[in-house]
Parts: C-alpha cells; sequence; structure tokens
C-alpha cells in the first residue's frame, strides 16, 4: 500500500519558523500583530484539507483560506470554527446563501457580485462579511485597480456589506521583483482612494508565501501562506525550512535480468550487464517524478526546460529512490502505477520499505496520507 507520509515534527517546525518570522514584523499602525491566513486549498496542498488544518490550529494558526465551496464546507463539516475567506469570487446567488449560512467569509471583486451579496443581505436581514479582491495585474477575480471611479460607486452605497479585509494577488513574485512592486503601488493607491471615499478596506494582505519570505515591507496586516508551510518554495529558502513529506511504498517483487534486455516503455533503458531489479507499485499517477507546471516561469525558464527536454533525449536524468535509508536508481521510464530500481549487490527483499520524493499536491487523493 502506498501511504504519503507527513513528518509531523517537520512541518511543525515550519510553522513556528514562519510564526517567528511574522512576529518580526512588529505592529501595524494599529497595534495589531501580522495576521497569518492559512490557505489550505488543493486538499492541504496534498496533506489533506481537514486533518492539515487541526494541525495548524494546534500549533497556533487561527484563520485560514480556501479556492472552492466544496474545501469550506468540508472544514465546517468537519466541525473547524475559524475563520474562513472563500478566496475565489461568485456573484451565483444559491452559491453565496449557502457560503454565508457556513459562515464563509467572502470574496467581492465585481459589480455583479456586490449586486448579488447586497441582494442577499437584504433577503436575510443581516450584514455579509466579505473581503475586496483588486485586481493589480493577474487578470482573474477582482475589481482592475485602474477602475477606482467604478469601484467606489459600487461599493459606497452597500448597505449589507461588512468590509473585513481588501486584498490582491501576485502573479510573480517569486522572481520579478520590479513586477511585484509594481502590484504593489497598485494596491496601495487603491486603498487611499478608498478610504479619501471614506471606505474603510479592512484588514490589508498581498503576499503570499514567495513575498511574505522576500519582501517584509510588504506584510501590510496579513499574509496568506500555503506551500511555505511544507518548505515548498520556488527560490532560496531564507528561513530553514523543511520539506514535510515523501511517499512512502514498498517492493512487491525481484528479478534477475540478463543483460541487454529492456526495460519499461518506450525501450528507453537497456541493461549493460546482469541487473538484478525490485518492482515497486507506484508511479507518475500516484505523484512521482510530477512537477510544477512550465508555464509558473519566464521565457528564459521555458527556453532552459526546452534545452533540458533536448538533453533528456540523449542523457537521462537519474531518478532515485531510497531503501534502507540508501539511494537506488530508477531504471527506465516512470509507469503509470510502477518503477523498477537497481538493486544489483544490495540486500533488498520482497516487503522492504521505499521512500520517495514527491510533491505531496501531485499525489494521488486516493492515496492514504498519514502525520507521524
Amino acid at each position: 500500500m502506498n501511504t504519503l507520509v507527513i513528518k509531523k515534527e517537520d512541518l511543525k517546525h515550519n510553522i513556528e519558523k514562519i510564526i517567528e518570522f511574522a512576529s518580526e514584523s512588529g505592529q501595524d499602525d494599529k497595534g495589531n500583530s501580522l495576521k497569518i491566513i492559512a490557505v489550505v486549498k488543493a486538499n492541504g496542498y496534498g496533506l489533506g484539507i481537514v486533518e492539515f488544518t487541526k494541525f495548524l490550529i494546534d500549533n497556533g494558526i487561527s484563520s485560514f483560506a480556501v479556492s472552492t465551496k466544496e474545501e469550506a464546507f468540508s472544514l465546517r463539516k468537519a466541525g473547524i470554527k475559524e475563520e474562513i475567506l472563500m478566496l475565489s469570487a461568485c456573484s451565483i446567488k444559491e452559491e453565496l446563501k449557502e457560503l454565508v449560512e457556513n459562515d464563509i467569509i467572502l470574496t467581492l471583486g465585481s459589480k455583479e457580485d456586490a449586486k448579488a451579496i447586497e441582494s442577499l443581505g437584504e433577503e436575510l436581514g443581516k450584514e455579509i462579511k466579505v473581503h475586496l479582491k483588486i485586481d493589480t495585474g493577474f487578470g482573474r477575480y477582482g475589481f482592475i485597480y485602474s477602475k477606482r471611479d467604478e469601484l467606489v460607486e459600487t461599493i459606497k452605497n452597500l448597505k449589507h456589506v461588512k468590509i473585513e479585509g481588501t486584498y490582491t494577488h501576485f502573479s510573480v513574485s517569486f522572481f520579478d521583483e520590479k513586477y511585484t512592486k509594481l502590484q504593489f503601488e497598485r494596491f496601495i493607491n487603491v486603498i487611499e482612494v478608498l478610504r479619501m471615499n471614506e471606505i474603510e478596506p479592512g484588514i490589508l494582505h498581498v503576499c503570499n508565501s514567495s513575498a511574505f519570505l522576500k519582501y517584509p515591507n510588504m506584510h501590510l496586516n496579513a499574509v496568506r501562506i500555503g506551500s511555505a508551510f511544507l518548505g515548498r518554495l520556488s527560490f532560496k529558502d531564507y528561513l530553514g525550512l523543511k520539506k514535510i513529506a515523501n511517499l512512502e511504498s514498498e517492493v512487491t517483487e525481484t528479478k534477475e535480468l540478463p543483460k541487454g534486455f529492456n526495460i519499461g516503455y518506450s525501450n528507453s533503458y537497456k541493461t549493460k550487464k546482469e541487473t538484478k531489479i525490485a518492482i515497486v507499485p507506484c508511479g507518475y499517477m500516484s505523484g512521482f517524478n510530477v512537477k510544477a507546471e512550465d508555464d509558473l516561469f519566464r521565457f528564459v525558464d521555458k527556453l532552459r526546460f526546452l534545452k533540458n527536454d533536448i538533453k533528456s533525449l540523449f542523457k537521462k536524468e537519474a531518478l532515485y529512490a531510497k531503501i534502507n535509508d540508501e539511494n537506488l536508481e530508477v531504471l527506465g521510464r516512470v509507469g503509470a502505477y510502477h518503477i523498477v530500481l537497481d538493486i544489483t549487490g544490495k540486500d533488498v527483499k520482497i516487503g522492504d520499505k521505499v521512500s520517495l520524493e514527491v510533491n505531496p499536491k501531485f499525489v494521488d487523493s486516493s492515496i492514504r496520507r498519514e502525520f507521524r
């Protein structure tokens, strides 16, 4: 059986490091310490949304954000009563009502959202809690930063909406300082316009994990942390975070292959000598050797990926899995559900545990999660 093993001590270490770094930011102009909003979207970044959220609560985190109503409802159904922000905007009244009934803070990012939320608030006879979303150059949800008059006109007459926060989302904070600063300036200009029009924006948050670590001057009142809890960053780690999870499998078969024997699809590997192999029942469908999408990077990075892909046609980059704390090479291509390891000269038996480096986000949801 394959299991995604989450190392509790390493996760706790990362939480402590993040809280410590947040506390070093000091206090905002109202004397409040920096608020950490834990983003637990995508099934808790693959860790299991309910278990991950409960662990965060037990270790000092009390505010959360999700991307879908199903994620929000799963937390409420599990008895989690802490604050939850819905990061996706919505103007479908039936869905908004479900969210409000479950005490989920809504994102308001358009005239249509405002109309639907105001109508629902009037119908329910209550103020509905929202965070305003400002689109400073990401191109998804939110009022476009340059249409400030439209934003003010939309917001100022709402009687059944309580603005508890305002935020934006950075698109390239992990490598492009110039554009990130531009987005930040656009956001601050919008906040100034809101205040000039006597609209209180609530707590302000712009930083994701990357910006949280790289730009302390942009922390404002709150930060949204997701991948940093897992110790998985797209740039140099400044805090000494640990990768907290690995995929655990087992050897299901061993055999001797003669010299010149093909292994795996496309006959991409041929044994150079008599080789002993172990077969392990995990592959790319289990999340092994699955990487983040190439479109997260700059054009120069895409060229680098293309160059590496061409090189890989002629020279395969070695992959490894661990048995008894020893790295063993993966032979041939990674299959959907199996890999083959070279165990020549090793004391490896059927049933031995195998540890594999994976990104939890890409581990199939059917695979069991275990916090140890």
